[in-house]
């Protein structure tokens, strides 16, 4: 496990910047100790320095795991998010919007307003399409 370098920094805190924009400090300072992100086998780790400094005495080739995963680097060095990290992004996470009923709703919103839909309500739709009347 090693640190992450500066470009593998920037772009992970790119992509949890998207969606916790200015708390992403407070994901690493949080009440209970102090966070950091780590690195091994090509996926960022959010581990406590406590749990850090207690593990430091296994060799990297043992060591399975340490922390969160939070997601993985792919080969291009772009990040993606495990949903193992929606635990701990969810309550920094900055979400403006309103859920949206119907298409006609959508359309009478103004247009700087973000709509949000549940994908899960769509699934719902396509799953029981032939009961619908």
């Amino acid at each position: 496990m090693r640190p992450l370098t500066e470009e593998e920094m920037r772009v992970m805190f790119e992509k949890i910047a998207k969606y916790t924009w200015e708390n992403l400090q407070l994901l690493v300072d949080r009440p209970e100790g102090t966070y950091c992100f780590r690195m091994h086998n090509d996926r960022g780790y959010y581990v406590s320095e406590k749990i850090l400094k207690l593990a430091a005495n296994i060799s990297g080739d043992k060591l399975v795991s340490l922390g969160m995963c939070f997601g993985k680097f792919t080969k291009t060095h772009k990040f993606r998010l495990h949903i193992t990290a929606l635990d701990y992004l969810a309550p920094y996470v900055k979400c403006f919007g309103m859920a949206a009923e119907s298409i006609q709703d959508c359309r009478k919103v103004d247009p700087m307003a973000i709509v949000v839909f549940h994908q899960a309500d769509v699934g719902e739709y396509v799953w029981h399409e032939e009961t619908l009347t």
